[in-house]
């Protein structure tokens, strides 16, 4: 079943938490690791003022993340995401300890997904998105793609959209591009 992008805008003005993962989604999946074991990982600005849209418009914010990284916390931190769960590879019961302690249930949530990992969590929110250079799967349960890839303007593309629904955008944004799907969801 094909959604349209007047669909998507109607879920988009259901969702009250923006879920993201992290490596792939608001990074490009590079890990930089230094001669002593530190971590670095590149984040792009813009992304990140994506979320600060999304959380001054209203939309709670939340990461999902398979990896435990010290970056993460501190970026995190400094974008004001409340809800951070790193070092979760069971992301599903992440995302049900998410909907517990937000009081919101899955089908008020969005995902950006990138990998194999976040087919769960997909599968069970309201508006599964996938970054432009996803694994194909993805595509199969996504019911949007962005045009832009993971860490390159994705999660900026989705917080536009989102913040645009609520009618809280003065300017018109990217569309996200509508996705088919074997199911009717």
């Amino acid at each position: 079943m094909s959604t349209t992008l007047a669909e998507l805008e109607r879920l988009s003005r259901e969702i009250r938490v923006a879920v993201f993962d992290v490596d792939g989604v608001l990074t490009d999946g590079t890990i930089l690791l230094g001669p002593h074991g530190e971590e670095y990982k590149q984040f792009n600005v813009r992304d990140g003022h994506g979320l600060t849209m999304l959380r001054e418009a209203g939309i709670e914010l939340a990461v999902i993340t398979g990896r435990q990284s010290t970056v993460v916390t501190r970026r995190m931190a400094e974008l004001g995401v409340r809800f951070v769960y790193q070092g979760r590879r069971d992301k599903l019961a992440a995302l049900d300890q998410l909907c517990d302690e937000t009081g919101v249930a899955a089908d008020r949530l969005s995902y950006l997904g990138d990998d194999l990992p976040d087919l769960p969590v997909m599968r069970r929110v309201g508006l599964p998105i996938a970054v432009a250079d996803a694994h194909p799967a993805l595509f199969d349960v996504a019911r949007c793609r962005t045009s832009a890839p993971g860490g390159r303007g994705a999660a900026r593309q989705v917080a536009e959209f989102l913040v645009h629904a609520c009618g809280k955008l003065p300017f018109p944004c990217a569309p996200l591009v509508p996705l088919s799907r074997p199911d009717a969801r």
